[in-house]
């Protein structure tokens, strides 16, 4: 989602954008080798006394099926609790020893574990995570154990209304095909899983030409190439015979699911079109018109001095709005662009006064954008794509994310330069095609949702009549 950033307010706003524009911050470049059997090492040495090293596997609950949805997630958590070598015990008393930090995570497309550790505890590092990724036991009794500890979070992610929200919006927008799965799997199957479950998906999932090892900070390529090499050196290219698996599409539907809860105080929305997929050409002018579209928190003072029209709108509006975002999701063959947004709902009027601003604003960026408009937004954007790079473990995130979803790294100067060749004429070609009179899909929780627009009223706000 967008955040904003600051601007000097001593300079006109297209100066402090033009000034910003111009920047193309000093990068190492990324080195990239590849192991016979086809695993690849992605790393930056960025200097300093810490590093980030982890591995990045293109597989998550999109490549699950409704028989073992939440897999991916629940072998994540077995991850850590021991090996053939080292017990649980043993594997949180070395990193802490280390001072160090492992973390792991599973989204749809990706499944990632990496460790923070000082610049002298990087061969240890990728010993204890190819001990992690190829010698964990996935013993039955593990995994009973840790189905009441999955169960427990799913109930704490369910008291997270955004996060519910959005999985409601997938499970409409993509209706039927992978993308719809949750990541947690639904609690019938996690209280079936097995250990047998968890060892096929790893067999058919966890090859080598999958994985991406990836490190930002203060290593050396060379040295993580060997490290590499001696330890991910017999990870297997291909799953074994009889392992296999569908790379089914996921299919954009025009559809909306509402969760009436009377007892909440907030309602919470998402309001998507199908976006575009991370190679896109057209993937950075879709950015630029979430960025054209603004943020507002009513927590925050000021909303209603910011540059972006449909931000000022919201908080000028008095409807109860607390908060919008828009976002744009991108997926290898599809993506989610929207506005997600809160408010107390009270009267009629307020839902209908806000649904029909957002879809307004939507819809007026089919029409043309203003140069001053465009220049803040490119450098929104180019802020928020350099502070996904802050730190070695974000670095190292988005080494890894790019090499599987492009199969390489992109610079900050071949970013910054798509960018700014962007021109006006881009954003409104892009914002059409995906807005114009474009289907949509709609999650909806909380309170009062009987006055929230049908899916006929949505669609219709998709387009203006022309004379």
């Amino acid at each position: 989602m967008a955040m904003r950033r600051a601007v000097t307010r001593t300079l006109p706003r297209a100066a402090a954008a033009r000034s910003f524009s111009s920047m193309a911050p000093a990068q190492q470049p990324t080195l990239v080798s590849t192991l016979p059997n086809q695993l690849r090492i992605a790393s930056e040495s960025t200097g300093g006394e810490t590093a980030t090293v982890g591995m990045w596997i293109d597989t998550g609950s999109r490549y699950e099926t409704d028989a073992n949805n939440g897999v991916a997630h629940f072998l994540e958590h077995l991850a850590f609790k021991g090996t053939s070598k080292r017990s649980q015990l043993q594997l949180e008393t070395e990193i802490e020893n280390m001072g160090g930090h492992l973390n792991a995570y599973t989204s749809r497309e990706q499944t990632v574990y990496y460790a923070k550790v000082l610049k002298k505890d990087v061969p240890q590092a990728t010993e204890l995570l190819s001990d992690i990724l190829t010698n964990s036991t996935f013993s039955q009794a593990a995994v009973e154990r840790e189905r009441d500890v999955i169960l427990r979070e799913m109930e704490e992610v369910e008291s997270i209304t955004e996060e519910v929200i959005f999985d409601m919006l997938h499970e409409c927008a993509y209706v039927g095909t992978p993308l719809a799965r949750t990541i947690l799997g639904p609690v019938a199957n996690i209280k079936s899983i097995s250990a047998e479950d968890i060892k096929s998906y790893i067999g058919t999932h966890y090859t080598a030409p999958r994985m991406v090892f990836a490190a930002s900070g203060a290593v050396e390529h060379d040295q993580l190439v060997d490290l590499a090499a001696e330890h991910f050196g017999g990870v297997q290219s291909e799953p074994p015979p009889g392992a296999v698996w569908e790379d089914a599409p996921s299919l954009f539907t025009g559809a909306d699911v509402r969760d009436f809860n009377d007892d909440m105080e907030t309602a919470h929305f998402a309001l998507a079109f199908e976006g575009l997929k991370w190679t896109d050409p057209d993937i950075f002018s879709l950015m630029l018109c979430q960025s054209l579209l603004g943020t507002y928190d009513a927590k925050k003072s000021g909303g209603e001095l910011t540059s972006a029209k449909l931000a000022s709108d919201l908080a000028k509006l008095d409807a109860g709005v607390k908060l919008m975002q828009p976002f744009c999701t991108c997926y290898t063959d599809t993506g989610l662009f929207g506005v997600y947004f809160e408010m107390a709902m009270a009267k009629k009027e307020h839902v209908d006064d806000t649904i029909g601003t957002i879809q307004e604003e939507l819809v007026a960026l089919t029409t043309g954008t203003t140069d001053d408009d465009l220049a803040t937004a490119k450098a929104n954007l180019k802020y928020n794509l350099m502070m996904q790079m802050d730190g070695t473990s974000p670095n190292a995130e988005e080494i890894g994310r790019q090499m599987l979803v492009y199969g390489r790294r992109m610079s900050l100067a071949e970013t910054f330069a798509r960018v700014d060749a962007i021109e006006s004429a881009d954003v409104t070609r892009v914002a059409e095609k995906i807005i114009w009179d474009q289907e949509v899909s709609f999650a909806a929780i909380g309170p009062n949702l009987k006055y929230a627009y049908d899916i006929n009223g949505l669609r219709r706000g998709t387009f203006w009549h022309r004379m």
